[in-house]
């Protein structure tokens, strides 16, 4: 997989990480804020989309401690990204061995842009479809939710580079729609490293979001939820899921389209 095959996902991810800013933008900021506060700030039950409180003035200052507790939380929450990307594909490679495996893969090409499809009305608001894939992972995570607290007790505060790295990629295990969806190619990547670069691919376009939310807080988390923004950032990724479509239902394609397709073609 070159890099011309990871801009399309890289693309995605950085379309796609407003969805980033009710997932994780509130743990993010806080953490940014957990250097000039005492107490802890993230609690361990917090659950998915839990408000958490922004200490930290939209006037103040950014300090050095700040960027390197955000980058290694992003650290961790890539890496997590990158190890089930490794998994989706090398589980698909080893499916290859299976019988009919043209028409499974065939299958998950159409899945994986229709899911695309859904994201990208997801990301408008205009059709929420994937959050009943967000609701029943967060049912795994409550049941979780015993199993993880001790973990999460002993990275409070994430006041360091290493339990804020820890912290991400703990919080890379989130039920999210669009990594699902993200997910569904990396199925059809043809191997475990395929499949952890398409993954690095998709996280490195939600760090520049997730790093913004970091440094300036509020105001970005603000600007980024308002609805130009939105629906501007869904019909990209609607497109994207709509070529493939069309790209499955056409058979033979130019070679541009290849170049902008995020799945590659079975």
């Amino acid at each position: 997989m070159n890099a011309a095959q990871l801009l399309p996902v890289f693309v995605v991810g950085l379309a796609g990480s407003i969805h980033c800013v009710g997932m994780c933008g509130g743990i993010v900021t806080a953490m940014s804020a957990t250097v000039r506060s005492s107490r802890t700030v993230i609690p361990a039950h917090a659950g998915i989309h839990a408000e958490y409180p922004l200490r930290r003035s939209m006037g103040s200052r950014v300090r050095g401690n700040d960027v390197s507790l955000v980058l290694a939380y992003n650290a961790g929450r890539i890496s997590s990204y990158m190890l089930a990307g490794g998994l989706a594909g090398g589980l698909a490679s080893g499916a290859r061995n299976m019988a009919a495996v043209a028409g499974i893969q065939l299958g998950l090409y159409w899945l994986a842009n229709l899911m695309l499809v859904a994201l990208g009305l997801y990301l408008m608001n205009a059709w929420r479809g994937l959050a009943v894939l967000e609701q029943g992972g967060r049912v795994l995570w409550q049941r979780a939710q015993p199993l993880i607290a001790p973990a999460m007790k002993t990275l409070m505060p994430a006041d360091t580079a290493p339990k804020s790295c820890a912290l991400g990629a703990l919080w890379g295990w989130l039920p999210c729609g669009m990594v699902y969806s993200v997910l569904t190619t990396a199925l059809l990547s043809g191997s475990a490293a395929d499949g952890a670069a398409l993954m690095l691919a998709f996280g490195l376009g939600t760090l520049p979001m997730l790093t913004g939310l970091g440094m300036l807080g509020a105001r970005l988390q603000q600007a980024m939820q308002r609805r130009q923004v939105r629906i501007a950032c869904g019909l990209l990724v609607l497109a994207f899921g709509v070529l493939g479509l069309a790209r499955a239902a056409g058979g033979v394609t130019p070679e541009w389209m290849e170049m902008l397709c995020l799945t590659p073609h079975p």
